[in-house]
């Protein structure tokens, strides 16, 4: 968007993170939790989960160890573990948690044996 539509950077970077977590969250929804929760209530946690996760992980953790000395890259690369486990914990717990309700699989019931009611 930067390069061919000569975007502002700003306005490139966000409208990429708004596609990238929107596109996150529907493959998620679809293919790791094949939940099947309303969309509406999933969306507004799913928002304040990447807002913190943003705050928390992308620019306290990642710009605080870059400003504490740490070569900036390992201090990505730190940040970046801990978002990844962050967000998979908050998605699996928080935003898509409708889809640990599901009935467990019925079993088949025995059959009767003869002699017994």
């Amino acid at each position: 968007m930067h390069g061919g539509l000569r975007w502002p950077l700003p306005v490139a970077y966000t409208v990429a993170y708004i596609t990238a977590f929107g596109l996150s969250y529907l493959l998620n929804r679809a293919l790791n939790f094949r939940s099947h929760g309303a969309v509406g209530p999933q969306v507004a946690v799913y928002t304040a989960v990447v807002l913190v996760n943003y705050l928390a992980w992308i620019l306290g953790v990642g710009d605080g160890l870059a400003a504490l000395g740490l070569d900036y890259r390992l201090a990505r690369i730190v940040a970046g573990a801990c978002e990844a486990l962050y967000m998979y914990a908050a998605m699996r717990w928080l935003v898509f948690r409708d889809a640990q309700r599901r009935a467990p699989a019925r079993t088949p019931p025995e059959p009767h044996r003869r002699g017994q009611p």
